[in-house]
Formats: C-alpha cells, structure tokens, sequence
C-alpha cells in the first residue's frame, strides 16, 4: 500500500478531474483575497479586532445562506445553483478590485463586499460538494477528499505568500485583479459538468422554504457520530483558529511585515499539503472517530506551542527578522496544519457516506456554516482576548482550551470513538 496520495479518482473520472483543477486553481485566488482583504482592513484601521469583524460581516450571511443554500441544493440541479454562486462570487471578487484601484478608504465597503461573498460562497460550496459523490464511486471518497483538501491546501500555501507580495511590491489592487482571474477556471470547470439533479425522493418538500431547511436540521439531531463531526470542528475553530492574529503577530512578535504574515499563514497550509501528500494509507483507516479526535488534539496542542513561542518572544516590535523564533512558530504551525487537513478529510467522509442523497445538500449546508462559521467566531473571539492578554497567551489559552473541550465531548458521546468505516452508523 503506497503512503502517496491515492489519484484513483482523478484517473477513473474524467469529470471530477476538471473540477478539482478548476476549484484548485480558483482556490488559489481566493487566497489571495483573504490575505489582502485582512491586510487592508488592518492597513486602514491598525486594529485587530477590526480585522476579525471581518468574520462577524461574513457570519449572518454565512448562517442564513448555508442552512438555506443547503435546501436549494437538495432540490435543484446542483450544477446550476454552483453556477449561479461563482458568478455572484465572482462579481464580488471584481468589486473588491475596482475599489482598491479607486483607492478606497472606508472600511465599511469592505466588510459590505466581503458579506456578499460569503453569501455566495455560502451556497456553492454545499453544491459543489454534493455534486462529488455523484461523480466517483462510493469507496473512492476518502481519497477524492484527500485529493480536494490537498488542492486546496496547496493554493493555502502559495496564495498568503503570493498575496502578501503582491500587496507589498503591486498593491491591494493586483492581489483581487489577480483572482477574478484565476476565477474563471472555477467557473469553466462547472460549465463542462453534465447535468446534477437531485436523486428521487418520496419524502423531499414540493417547495423550497424554511420547512426544508427545518427537515434537514431535525435529521442531523437524529445522527449522532454525524452530528459528532460538526460539534468537534466546532471546538477547534471557535477556540483555536490562529488566522486573526497572524497580521499583529508580524508587525509585534516576528518582525518582517506583510511577508512574514504570509509565511506564517502559508505555513498552517504546508502542514496540510504534506498531510495530503503522504495520505495513501490514511484513506483506508477504518476507525475515522478516533484519528479524528487525535487529530483535534494534536491541533489544539500545537496552536498552543504557537503561542507560547509569541509569549517568550513578547511583543517588542522588532525592526528584522526573528529567524530563530519564526522557525519555530512556523514548525507549530505546520503540525496544526497536517492535524487539520487530516480530520477533515474524515469529517467530509463520514457526513458524505452516512448521509442518503436527498439529504445531501442540507447537511452540507450545515457544514458550511461549521467550517466557515466557526473561524469567523473564533476570529471575533480570540481577536477580542488578544486586546485584553496579547497575541501570544490569547493562542495559548485557546489551544488548550480546544484540548480539553474536545476531550470531554467525545468522552460523553462514546459511539463517535468507535466509529466504523466498514460498518458506517450515522
């Protein structure tokens, strides 16, 4: 058994292949926005705290759309309602490039922009990833998420640093231009999918509404090692989601400005890449519960280490480099990375294989508005700590915090430790 990433899927399926190019791709222009738009944001504020009030714009339309989203999703042609949101993303994208090219001061119209974003986004995400199991065999969905959460950790390592000198040697301006372009690739990749309806189903509504979205959330309550993957990731970002502090973590702790704030993002992301690189194996473990739970651990502990580098640092702003300290900074962010990619390529799998196809879009929904939702207000969280205790003790706290929390839920909801690939139970 090779210990690469398996590409079984990319080989056997000719339409997953063009859109994992295409997301990859687009990812990593999406990468770019966010590193510029938190730039910019701290650029015209200095505040960290505004910088996670970003999450807060983003979260309300994240909530409603997700859940929403979700139910489209579930009773129309899954490539259509995808369709439909990159267009509206990619409106977005091309806004945030005129205003920087403009010369725009006001933050207001970036917290407005970055809304409608994750509106859009909101919506074709679920889409996107219901569409997947109907393109690939069934015992291939370990490996086709290994192989997404590879890409798009790939486009988390070089879009920070791709983005962050852009902004330094080009401007705001170049970083958003940038991605409308790469966009596109998203956007031609969908175009070429077949047709994705919903699979028939006796108990779907007539009509897409609230009690659609109501339908899908009783279904998770009644689910409880799925319900189990939502509650973890919930911990771990909510308590140790580390991106809010990178901006200050530069300019206070490690000196070197918006390259050092890519690199330390990039960084989480290389953790990723090499966990999705050397995955072969791990797509066939067959106790997803428990690497899932190590997994969570492992991150908690390692942001943890990543403040306690900050924290013996302190913030002396630095006039260079701290090359010793980055380093290690770095390497904690690298372990947090792997621990990340690898619980949530098993999250994806157990929602994916346990959930029936009608209900597919609704509970992917709800992912969404976990996996999105729970950094934004893990942003809100740990930017408002860092103003009371700094940056450092601020991801200290919240690392051992993740540990603790996630040890008791599991402790209190056993099943979830014993869950069993072979013998898959919602």
């Amino acid at each position: 058994m090779s210990v690469l990433v398996d590409t079984t899927p990319l080989r056997v399926s000719p339409a997953f292949r063009r859109l994992w190019w295409g997301l990859s791709v687009s990812n990593l222009g999406t990468q770019l926005t966010v590193v510029a738009v938190g730039l910019q944001v701290y650029d015209l504020t200095g505040s960290t705290f505004s910088v996670g009030v970003l999450g807060v714009c983003a979260l309300v339309p994240l909530v409603v759309f997700g859940l929403y989203g979700g139910a489209i999703v579930d009773h129309y042609d899954r490539r259509r309602v995808a369709l439909v949101a990159s267009l509206v993303a990619w409106t977005v994208v091309l806004g945030l490039a005129v205003q920087a090219w403009l010369g725009n001061e006001h933050v207001g119209l970036l917290y407005a922009l970055v809304a409608v974003q994750s509106a859009a986004g909101a919506v074709n995400s679920p889409a996107r990833t219901a569409i997947i199991p109907r393109l690939i065999d069934p015992t291939l969905l370990p490996a086709a998420n290994a192989l997404q959460t590879t890409g798009w950790n790939v486009a988390l390592t070089v879009g920070p640093l791709l983005g962050a000198g852009l902004v330094a040697a080009f401007g705001y301006a170049a970083a958003y231009t940038l991605d409308a372009a790469l966009f596109t690739f998203a956007l031609a990749a969908l175009l070429r999918l077949p047709p994705v309806p919903p699979e028939p189903s006796s108990v779907r509504r007539a009509r897409v509404g609230l009690g659609s979205v109501v339908d899908g959330l009783r279904y998770l309550g009644t689910q409880r090692n799925v319900r189990m993957t939502f509650a973890v990731d919930l911990v771990a970002m909510i308590t140790a989601s580390p991106r809010v502090l990178f901006p200050a973590v530069a300019l206070l702790y490690l000196g070197g400005g918006e390259t050092t704030t890519g690199v330390v993002s990039a960084a989480v992301a290389v953790g990723a890449v090499l966990a999705g690189v050397f995955s072969g194996a791990l797509v066939h473990v067959r106790w997803q519960g428990r690497i899932i739970t190590v997994a969570i651990v492992v991150w908690g502990l390692a942001i943890a280490g990543f403040g306690a580098v900050l924290v013996a640092v302190d913030a002396t702003r630095p006039d260079q480099v701290l090359w010793g300290a980055l380093a290690l900074a770095v390497l904690t962010l690298v372990v947090a990375g792997a621990a990340d990619a690898i619980s949530s390529v098993f999250r994806q799998s157990i929602l994916q294989t346990a959930t029936p196809d009608d209900m597919r879009g609704r509970l992917q929904g709800v992912f969404v508005v976990v996996v999105a939702g729970g950094p934004r207000l893990g942003e809100l969280l740990l930017g408002g700590l860092a103003t009371r205790v700094g940056e450092g003790w601020t991801a200290v706290i919240g690392g051992l915090t993740c540990v603790v929390l996630v040890s008791v839920l599991v402790r209190v909801q056993r099943t979830f430790w014993h869950y069993d690939a072979h013998h898959p139970t919602p």
